[in-house]
């Protein structure tokens, strides 16, 4: 990944807390030992969770490499996105993904919800 993308990445990580654009789910950017230790993951499936900087418009479709068109993703929402034979714009494909993550037929984690303690 170029120097641009690899920038776009970490802003969108941060903007976006961490989270996947289209599920919504924690994901990592360099250390993916503590995040396995974190949520109790094997390195294996956590390497799904990886943050990748995902293209709202593909590059084939005519996509670039700009701020406006960048997000940051987690690698199995990123990969699964662009290999279905026709797939969806961002819009329709973030609300598939988290329809069919609460119903557990997405990658398989969901993170703990964190609430306020109400004192």
């Amino acid at each position: 990944m170029g120097q641009k993308l690899t920038k776009l990445r970490s802003t969108k990580y941060a903007a976006q807390k961490g989270l996947c654009y289209y599920c919504r789910q924690p994901m990592w950017v360099k250390d993916g030992i503590a995040f396995c230790k974190i949520h109790r993951l094997s390195a294996r499936f956590a390497a799904r969770l990886q943050c990748t900087a995902e293209h709202l418009v593909a590059r084939c479709d005519g996509g670039h490499d700009g701020a406006d068109n960048i997000v940051a993703a987690c690698l199995f929402c990123n990969r699964t996105r662009h290999l279905a034979k026709s797939p969806l714009s961002s819009d329709r494909y973030g609300l598939r993904v988290r329809g069919r993550l609460l119903v557990g037929k997405w990658h398989g984690f969901i993170a703990p919800t964190r609430q306020k303690n109400a004192s």
